[in-house]
């Protein structure tokens, strides 16, 4: 038993050194992070969610999204209290993961060597490096440990390039500068903690693509993100869409229960409790009929209710 324990933490140990020869992990690694997916993978081994459900997603609330998360046990997913560049503004996306420390002069030399035998762009801070990585649909997520002043991860010209690349904005657990130009970009947005014209001093990039928290959150590489005014949901990859599609009968089964007690065809309490027969078979009517388009296909709805409790 004492050879066996010895052996795990030697293993413990090499895995550790392994992993701080690396700036991100490997794409093996991040698959074994994200090992619930099973679906279609970027080449970096993050999850890679359609298109079609981010579209979709942006039309989800904060409240239903929270609250599936919550049915199925992801409690620390969420944070709020947000500095937004554009109030108005709706963001979903795959996440990149980047995390910063306050700066170590031994670990940052580690750091930058490892990068150069990784290739990686020598010119200028570390602080490039997450945006070298993006495609179009990411978003570069930070957890930048509160820092305001001297802690100003991006300026406007990395925010035009984070933007060519990823047609996306950023969420910092830290601070940007050059608002006035970033706000200028057409499209990008940031959810930050503040904003300083200071430029950052004293904290480094130690990783990317690894588990990173943000506030009261922990984020993964290959999260979908939605972010609006109201904060930030982190979601995992494998349940995004059963999300999006829970949330959807949820919006129609509110819009349908606000509709009737409009009416006043039902009672506050035969719609706040389980319904009916008679409310079932009258909202799936109404769904039949419903005047505008539905957010999912009607396969989708039919399946998703044939072994619902209403």
């Amino acid at each position: 038993m004492l050879k066996q324990s010895l052996l795990a933490g030697a293993m413990v140990v090499l895995g550790a050194a392994a992993q701080a020869q690396s700036i991100s992990p490997t794409p093996d690694q991040i698959k074994a992070y994200t090992s619930a997916w099973k679906g279609e993978r970027s080449a970096d081994g993050r999850p890679r969610v359609s298109d079609a459900i981010l579209a979709r997603l942006k039309n989800i609330s904060m409240e239903e999204a929270w609250g599936v998360l919550r049915n199925k046990g992801y409690n620390n997913q969420f944070e709020g209290d947000w500095q937004l560049i554009h109030s108005d503004s709706v963001m979903t996306g795959r996440v990149v993961t980047a995390q910063y420390v306050p700066l170590r002069p031994d670990l940052a030399d580690l750091v930058k060597e490892t990068g150069k035998k990784e290739g990686r762009v020598q010119t200028g801070g570390t602080n490039s490096w997450p945006i070298d990585v993006l495609k179009e649909g990411d978003v570069y997520v930070a957890d930048g440990y509160g820092k305001i002043a001297d802690g100003t991860l991006i300026g406007d010209n990395l925010g035009n390039s984070i933007y060519a690349k990823s047609k996306r904005g950023v969420i910092f657990y830290g601070s940007v500068r050059d608002v006035e130009g970033l706000s200028e970009i057409k499209g990008f947005n940031a959810w930050t903690k503040g904003n300083d014209p200071s430029y950052i001093q004293q904290m480094m990039l130690f990783n990317i693509n690894t588990p990173i928290r943000i506030g009261r959150a922990t984020v993964m590489p290959g999260d979908v993100v939605l972010a609006k005014k109201y904060g930030t949901i982190f979601i995992p990859a494998h349940l995004v869409e059963d999300l999006v599609l829970t949330s959807e009968v949820t919006a129609l089964r509110d819009e349908f229960g606000h509709l009737r007690l409009r009416e006043g065809k039902y009672t506050p309490g035969e719609i706040d409790t389980k319904w009916s027969d008679v409310i079932q078979k009258d909202f799936l009517n109404w769904v039949n009929h419903y005047p505008g388009k539905l957010p999912m296909t009607k396969k989708e709805l039919d399946d998703y209710l044939k072994d619902r409790n209403y």
